[in-house]
């Protein structure tokens, strides 16, 4: 017993005293009293020895067990299994797919959240079940699950994520939880949720370039179909209600062909990075000229868009990262719109 004697708790304190138990253990281990690979007392031992009910023994193990830090091999008893980083905070980061935005959120969530704090990074390529399997894995593992929710959906008007995805993230205590990008889940209780609001975050963006806008004979939107987002659906919504509201003609592309017509004064709004540079070789192959022939706004800002000189309009995915970053350390919870705006270039 003397692996434990410097355990410290108190059945007065308001903590709960399963809790208690697992922190003091997991504070010994950083410190490296309890080695790696050694074995914890039975929880009957342990029951006995510091005057405990077995099922608060049983409690403390179990919230150990699902952090890793503890295993149980059956037949011989519990050991430790994990030494490293459990002094620090730690985060599992969950985004849908790797693209240079997602990047910039993570990067800049890293950079302000501190050495104390410990992140791991997954891609759930957008597919539910994926996300769905890598909660299931890694649930009660964490002191923090950072997610971007956006799952791929057959049906441009299928707008809600299915109650299997929905289901798991809702079994992440609250206190955990932080929504990155999507505020579509309406979860009740007390998060983290920083967001954008797709439809009214084009149409304002818009009507900010009016003027510059006002120069086009028609607006097209080229927005992917099939499998696709159901913010799509939103964004759709906010170009057409801005078209319709300044009188634009406007027409709705599925994707960029290799013989599509484009005539001079025409605007295209792509939002896929492939379909924007299909349009770019086109305008080169027709010699035409990039912000007086034909103009051009990308949807979400990149490093190669601001070298192309392409406007954008876009969150700020850096100021994403940070809040989400603060947010945490600071122990606060609520609702953030995150800043989108129209980033002004020679494309238009």
């Amino acid at each position: 017993m003397n692996l434990l004697k410097d355990l410290k708790f108190k059945k007065s304190n308001k903590t709960p005293l399963y809790l208690q138990i697992a922190n003091s253990l997991t504070y010994n281990i950083s410190k490296g009293s309890i080695k790696m690979n050694e074995k914890l007392p039975s929880i009957n031992v342990f029951s006995k020895e510091y005057k405990v009910s077995r099922d608060t023994v049983e409690k403390a193990y179990n919230v150990l067990k699902d952090k890793k830090i503890i295993i149980g091999i059956k037949g011989k008893g519990v050991y430790i299994n994990r030494t490293k980083l459990i002094s620090k905070i730690n985060i599992l980061f969950l985004v849908n797919k790797l693209s240079a935005y997602k990047l910039e959120t993570y990067h800049s969530f890293l950079k302000n959240i501190g050495n104390e704090y410990h992140t791991d990074f997954e891609i759930y390529n957008s597919e539910k079940s994926f996300c769905v399997n890598l909660m299931e894995k890694n649930k009660m593992r964490y002191d923090y699950y950072v997610i971007i929710p956006h799952f791929k959906c057959s049906n441009v008007n299928q707008i809600n994520i299915k109650n299997d995805a929905l289901k798991a993230i809702t079994s992440i205590p609250r206190e955990k939880l932080v929504l990155m990008d999507n505020n579509e889940l309406t979860i009740d209780g007390d998060i983290i949720e920083i967001y954008e609001d797709f439809e009214n975050d084009i149409y304002n963006a818009l009507k900010t370039g009016l003027k510059k806008i006002a120069n086009y004979k028609r607006l097209n939107l080229v927005i992917p179909e099939g499998k696709t987002y159901p913010y799509f659906h939103k964004i759709r919504c906010g170009f057409i209600k801005f078209c319709n509201e300044h009188l634009f003609n406007f027409k709705i592309l599925n994707k960029i062909k290799e013989d599509e017509s484009i005539n001079s004064r025409q605007l295209f709004i792509t939002i896929s990075d492939d379909n924007l540079v299909k349009l770019l070789d086109i305008i080169k192959t027709k010699r035409l000229t990039i912000g007086q022939d034909v103009g051009i706004i990308s949807y979400n800002e990149t490093p190669f868009k601001r070298l192309l000189d392409i406007a954008v309009i876009s969150t700020d995915f850096e100021k994403m990262g940070e809040t989400a970053a603060e947010m945490i350390i600071n122990n606060k919870k609520g609702k953030i719109k995150n800043p989108f705006s129209l980033i002004d270039r020679n494309s238009i």
